[in-house]
């Protein structure tokens, strides 16, 4: 409501956003649709109001016909309607100090691109671990998108060492802007999400950090700015066929 009352055209927020668990299993025991339902409902409220484009971040979805999965569905609140993102790449990793994430033993991997129409532009979905998969940014970027949110629960030791590097780096190849909500701090089962949501321009220069307290960034999109590195470096004519 805040970044809204402040004139904002564009609104993200991040991964996880109303469940942050120890264990995956504890989200069939919520409410999923009742919560969807009034969360969804009280966004697009707001984004009437204010004439604003909201990304909900993302809520665990039921997979239709499967009481044991789930999606990780994100979805972009807008005045042409409600898009839907289903989290493609899902975090199967092992961690330094021998933490394992296996988000597909509940979850469901999307297997659809969504460029979705807002009040600030052509908005591309991803979520989280998707920005390990360059070719995801790449192919949004070549449908149309100015601008990739990447919604995230990073963790805190990959983030350090990866966070900035990875979201820089997709909007210097796809000469678009990053905008990338993320948890931050301490979170049940000790899980530790980094923060440091971020602002990037198609240049890489990082317009907004927020650090590792929880509050608002806010930056201004320049459309201009943007086609005008799309003009001067136009790397996404420039792809080739690689063959084996």
């Amino acid at each position: 409501m805040k970044a809204a009352q402040a004139g904002a055209k564009l609104i993200t927020l991040p991964e996880n956003v109303l469940a942050m668990v120890a264990h995956t299993d504890e989200i069939f025991k919520m409410p999923l649709t009742e919560m969807h339902t009034t969360y969804i409902h009280a966004l697009h409220e707001i984004s009437e109001e204010y004439k604003c484009s909201i990304l909900a971040g993302t809520l665990p979805f039921p997979v239709p016909g499967d009481d044991k999965q789930l999606y990780n569905r994100a979805y972009m609140i807008a005045h042409r309607g409600v898009a839907v993102y289903d989290k493609i790449h899902l975090c199967d990793i092992t961690l330094p100090d021998g933490q394992a994430l296996q988000e597909s033993r509940r979850y469901k991997g999307g297997d659809k691109l969504v460029v979705a129409e807002t009040e600030a532009g052509k908005v591309g979905l991803t979520t989280c671990y998707d920005v390990r998969f360059p070719q995801l940014f790449r192919t949004l970027a070549q449908k149309g998108a100015e601008i990739i949110a990447v919604p995230s629960a990073f963790t805190k030791t990959t983030g350090e060492a990866h966070w900035h590097t990875l979201l820089r780096a997709r909007a210097i190849e796809n000469g678009c802007y990053i905008i990338a909500p993320a948890q931050v701090g301490n979170h049940p089962g000790g899980r530790q999400t980094l923060g440091h949501s971020l602002i990037v321009d198609p240049w890489g220069t990082v317009l907004a950090d927020g650090g590792t307290d929880v509050g608002i960034v806010y930056a201004e999109y320049n459309r201009e700015f943007q086609h005008s590195i799309r003009q001067k470096i136009p790397s996404l004519q420039h792809d080739r066929p690689l063959l084996a």
